[in-house]
């Protein structure tokens, strides 16, 4: 029996309202929709179809050339038992399997990953679970693959890419090393403000270097030539000059005007969220080497990765491997003499900051969990008083980014302090600094006028929000000094 119902109100369309009530957000609702991967319309659907099975194989094929050189049976066969762990992954991917919990293999952050599976994404899948908790459990499954075994817990399936994609940067990397191996100086019988323009010109370009080094992204330029590499490397002052127009959120004079601030009070402590190793971890280094010499900081805190992360992004084998190679290494056979001393002298002052402690690597293991950094103050307080002593916070990258900002469909125009959630209106929050060339969907801080201006690239270029060609330099004031609460 069916029911007429001719004389009731039609049928409406109701529209959920965003953003979200604090109350109703969480890891599978963020403040905005999240990004999912059956959504045809977002990067998320080439990254969970396509990428990520590509990025696993070039994996499995890393692992089988290490293998092809081994002779202890033992080895081989705790490798091959490795290589099967990345087979099945491979095959729940292209399944798209359920997520299921991680193995406790003795990582710090096992408890955390298995209470956002069982709370949040219990019956999820890879591709409607929300793209960066798909995307980062990928990559702490593949960790899993090696975690477990005897031989090769702290195996890197990335490392050789990684080092091989900086020994192509060798025209960048000269560039850089034969300006800054002897420390810089100011010209001299200039008046006190015009050495403080000097200084800002030069901090505004070293900062669209540490911007702009962030092209090199390994998961997603795996099959990149040369000459490309080259071209998105390129850090002549032309080149910064006509890129500076696609920073199209641009704080960098605010950045200025704190770090002054920063100098003016003494001096303080900037920590770097890292990115990528390679060519952009040297580029942040050339950038925090300007940052102690002009005293606008006297600390510097790198924060890296505990173990393999999103292809290229730094761990501790990455930063001692980059020092040492500058300093003692032969990965630029056709390099001149004085550009292999100009590297040596450059690697050299970075070792004697670390030994006086104004460089200082650290890896916490929040940095590869599921969570996005809203949730940075309630899931690690620990860090989050730690990053509250700071006086600037850079995050580096497109993925810093996307956890900054809840990786969910926020309007281009939203303000940055809002998109960031607690990491801008806690108490004691640091002052945020996001560095990013654009490379995923969300975008934010664009003004008043954003949401017509990435409608009109919608139109003019579409892919744009994946091309890299654009990029954001993005500041919150956060809370400093106020006392830390945790509730």
């Amino acid at each position: 029996m069916s029911l007429k119902l001719s004389h009731l109100p039609s049928r409406q369309i109701i529209k959920p309202v965003y953003p979200r009530s604090p109350s109703s957000i969480d890891p599978n609702n963020p403040p905005w929709p999240a990004y999912r991967g059956y959504h045809e319309y977002s990067f998320a659907y080439a990254t969970m179809g396509q990428r990520l099975p590509t990025i696993l194989g070039k994996g499995i094929e890393d692992v089988v050339v290490t293998l092809n050189q081994e002779y202890d049976e033992e080895r081989v066969v705790d490798l091959v038992e490795c290589i099967e762990r990345m087979d099945a992954l491979m095959k729940e991917l292209q399944a798209q399997a359920k997520l299921r919990p991680i193995i406790d293999d003795g990582e710090a952050d096992v408890a955390l990953w298995n209470k956002l599976i069982a709370k949040y994404f219990h019956g999820k899948t890879f591709m409607n679970a929300p793209w960066l908790f798909a995307e980062a459990y990928k990559y702490r499954r593949l960790q899993e693959c090696f975690s477990i075994s005897k031989f090769w817990k702290s195996y890197d399936v990335f490392f050789r890419q990684k080092c091989d994609t900086f020994s192509r940067s060798n025209e960048a990397v000269f560039e850089l090393s034969m300006r800054f191996a002897e420390p810089f100086k100011i010209k001299e019988g200039l008046s006190s403000e015009q050495k403080l323009e000097s200084e800002r010109l030069m901090f505004k370009e070293l900062t669209q270097i540490c911007l702009w080094g962030n092209s090199t992204d390994l998961s997603l330029l795996i099959n990149m030539t040369e000459d490309q590499i080259r071209s998105l490397q390129s850090t002549g002052g032309a080149n910064l000059a006509a890129t500076e127009k696609n920073i199209l959120g641009n704080h960098m004079q605010r950045l200025w005007e704190t770090v002054v601030g920063m100098r003016n009070n003494t001096g303080g402590r900037i920590d770097f969220v890292l990115d990528n190793a390679g060519f952009e971890l040297y580029c942040d280094c050339v950038y925090a080497d300007f940052l102690i010499q002009s005293g606008l900081a006297k600390e510097i805190r790198f924060h890296g990765k505990r173990y393999p992360w999103f292809v290229s992004d730094v761990t501790k084998k990455d930063w001692s491997w980059l020092l040492n190679t500058m300093v003692y290494g032969h990965l630029f056979p056709k390099a001149s003499e004085e550009e292999k001393e100009s590297l040596r002298r450059l690697g050299l002052r970075w070792k004697q900051y670390e030994k006086e402690g104004k460089w200082i690597y650290e890896q916490h293991p929040f940095w590869c969990t599921g969570f996005t950094f809203w949730e940075l103050h309630n899931e690690a307080p620990d860090l989050f008083l730690h990053l509250s002593r700071s006086d600037l916070v850079i995050f580096k990258g497109d993925l810093n980014h996307r956890k900054l900002t809840y990786d969910c469909a926020a309007p281009p125009s939203t303000e940055f302090e809002i998109a960031i959630g607690s990491m801008a209106s806690a108490a004691g929050a640091p002052r945020v600094c996001s560095m990013r060339t654009i490379k995923s969907d969300v975008v934010v801080g664009l003004g008043q006028e954003g949401d017509e201006l990435a409608e009109r690239l919608d139109k003019e270029e579409p892919g744009w929000k994946i091309s890299g060609k654009y990029a954001v330099v993005l500041l919150s004031e956060g809370r400093p000094g106020e006392k830390v609460i945790f509730t």
